[in-house]
């Protein structure tokens, strides 16, 4: 009887979302969008697809989103948003970063990468325009994927801080006590297969078109190197995902090396009081801040 009621939320939701969509305005650049997929369909094979388009939205997405970062260190305005104003970045960090990422992506991520193709033949995912979903179904499989690689990322990245292991696989991320963008993935190659696997669960659950891989790459980036920014930037659209952990939350993750082990939400941490020492940070600095004031 729950099943069925459940079922019949789904359903509700999703014709209430479709009948709202029909009011929408046509998106233009929908026709653009339209033209260069089936350009990229007749001129491409699905191996190239799946394997160098799969890279290269992995490489441009990552990148274009750690600019905005990356520019907010050469302008002094931005700087009272900056969650660790005592520590700056630094070229020689930031050289260290770019270098250990570019191995991780070409030897690590790259080989994975390559296994897309056989993926999509396996489980017969297709790659047509008339196949692709609808955007609201895209948003929430993508949340779904989040909800899935966040209960991941929570435990595996809190068993990666256990005694035993820490100083042989995790240690190499908390090098920068205080992130940077770009830090997102600089990571023991170890480390971004263990928590890389998060990753893949999701799509494994929801993916029925190659767009989705490419949409929830976008997504886990924008998320991910957000809470690594290290700055705390107001109308942040980020902001309006329910429970959404941020920069700061993360940040203090960095600068203690314990709690807030979840990668998006707060919700497990919130579960298992993992998220005791920031709540009581938080409290601290708004004392401090009410004191300031007066």
């Amino acid at each position: 009887m729950a099943m069925n009621d459940s079922v019949n939320i789904l359903n509700s939701a999703y014709l209430a979302v479709e009948y709202i969509d029909s009011f929408l305005p046509d998106n233009p650049l929908q026709q653009p969008f339209k033209n260069a997929w089936n350009y990229m369909l007749d001129n491409y094979t699905k191996f190239q697809i799946a394997t160098w388009g799969s890279l290269i939205v992995h490489e441009v997405s990552y990148f274009l989103l750690c600019v905005p970062g990356f520019i907010f260190q050469f302008i002094p305005y931005m700087q009272k948003y900056k969650i660790q104003q005592d520590k700056p970045e630094t070229w020689e960090k930031q050289w260290k970063c770019f270098k250990t990422l570019l191995f991780n992506h070409f030897f690590i991520q790259l080989p994975l990468i390559c296994g897309t193709y056989y993926f999509t033949e396996y489980f017969n995912i297709p790659y047509g325009w008339e196949e692709m979903p609808r955007w609201y179904i895209l948003v929430a499989q993508c949340f779904g994927c989040a909800v899935i690689e966040d209960a991941w990322h929570y435990f595996l990245h809190r068993l990666l801080h256990h005694k035993r292991i820490y100083k042989y696989i995790h240690k190499v991320h908390h090098e920068f006590v205080s992130p940077f963008g770009m830090q997102a993935e600089y990571a023991h190659p170890l480390e971004t297969l263990i928590l890389g696997t998060g990753f893949f669960i999701g799509i494994v659950v929801f993916c029925n078109h190659v767009v989705l891989l490419w949409a929830w790459v976008i997504c886990r980036l924008m998320e991910t190197i957000d809470v690594h920014s290290g700055y705390d930037v107001p109308l942040n659209p980020l902001h309006l995902v329910p429970f959404y952990a941020g920069a700061r939350f993360h940040d203090f993750h960095h600068m203690n090396f314990i709690g807030n082990y979840a990668s998006t939400f707060t919700w497990w941490d919130r579960l298992f009081g993992t998220d005791s020492q920031f709540i009581a940070y938080q409290e601290k600095e708004k004392k401090k801040q009410c004191i300031t004031k007066k």
